[in-house]
């Protein structure tokens, strides 16, 4: 018998001895097979109380399997909602710092390039000042669902804080990932957000930065978002 994959080494002379002194031989039909197989012993050498013994030791053995398993469970569950943003379906800063990790040293081994687009809500906090929180949290549920359906399933979304995304995109040397984050950003603004009687359109600023692979998560983080206030300075100076 295996367990965990290993097969159990067979007793020792003085652990066979000592199972022997716990009673009189006992008959070859009444040990479990599975318990002499465990003890790496013929069946007629277990006694009929070490046996029962046995069968119950196997159960909790199986027991407590089914006990790590069910922690793993939800282990897994606990660690999937810490990398959720409380709000939004994405993933959050967290997890993005995480995935953009794993991306970049991707893009290390096979030199396939990727790129980061950070995005910003402009005017958030006037929607949030004259229609209240309710209206600004469904706006932000609107730009998380709109950057979510023209990704490809293998692009990173999340939601960075406040008003602000990060999206990955994999396979995308810079120039592709401005051109992505230009389309990106008109299907936000292409309908206006309901909520209500209130509607408004939604407007975003964006940079871009390559995930170099010699530059560590935030910084690359940083150089995107500090092209994002580029970008927002330039459209207020207009």
């Amino acid at each position: 018998m295996k367990i965990g994959g290993v097969r159990a080494e067979p007793f020792s002379d003085n652990r066979r001895r000592a199972l022997a002194h716990a009673g009189a031989q006992a008959t070859a039909s009444t040990a479990p097979k599975d318990s002499a197989g465990f003890l790496g012993l013929a069946a007629a050498e277990l006694t009929p109380a070490v046996s029962q013994a046995l069968a119950i030791l196997l159960g909790e053995i199986d027991d407590l399997r089914g006990e790590v398993a069910r922690l793993k469970a939800r282990l897994a569950e606990a660690e999937g909602l810490a990398d959720r943003d409380a709000l939004t379906p994405l993933l959050n800063r967290r997890a993005l710092l995480r995935e953009l990790n794993r991306v970049r040293t991707f893009a290390q081994r096979y030199g396939a390039p990727a790129s980061l687009v950070y995005f910003d809500l402009d005017g958030f906090k006037a929607v949030n000042d004259r229609f209240g929180h309710a209206a600004g949290d469904a706006a932000l549920q609107a730009v998380a669902q709109r950057l979510v359906a023209q990704v490809r399933e293998s692009d990173v979304v999340a939601r960075m804080g406040g008003d602000e995304f990060a999206v990955i995109l994999v396979q995308a040397d810079e120039a592709t990932a401005y051109a992505k984050a230009q389309s990106l950003a008109r299907s936000v603004e292409g309908a206006p957000v309901q909520f209500g009687d209130w509607s408004a359109p939604l407007h975003l600023s964006f940079g871009v930065a390559p995930v170099a692979y010699d530059a560590e998560p935030e910084a690359i983080v940083a150089a995107a978002d500090a092209a994002m206030f580029a970008q927002k300075r330039a459209r207020a100076g207009r």
